[in-house]
This record gives C-alpha cells, sequence and structure tokens, in this order.
C-alpha cells in the first residue's frame, strides 16, 4: 500500500509541475505580444518623427 502511495504522489507532482509550467508560458506569451505592440508603437513613433522636417 506503501508503494501506491508514492506512485500517486509522483504523479501528482507531475501533473502540478506542468500546471505551473503551462500557467508561466501563458504569461510569457501574454507578456511577448505585449512587448510587440510596444515595439510597433515605437518603431512607428520614430517613423514619424523622422518624417517631419526641421
Amino acid at each position: 500500500m506503501a508503494g501506491m502511495f508514492w506512485i500517486f504522489a509522483a504523479v501528482g507532482l507531475g501533473v502540478a509541475g506542468l500546471v505551473v509550467l503551462g500557467f508561466l508560458s501563458v504569461r510569457v506569451l501574454v507578456a511577448a505580444r505585449g512587448l510587440t505592440r510596444e515595439i510597433d508603437r515605437s518603431r512607428q513613433r520614430l517613423a514619424s518623427s523622422s518624417d517631419r522636417p526641421r
């Protein structure tokens, strides 16, 4: 019976680890999307400022 406990504990910890990795990967993807928008916005601002005559 004790052997089954360790199997269930190992599987539970493995699933919990996968849940944490999934959550963190979603956060990274959301941050990358926000960074892409910020880079595009900065690129547009730089392009518009370089088009203006001095």
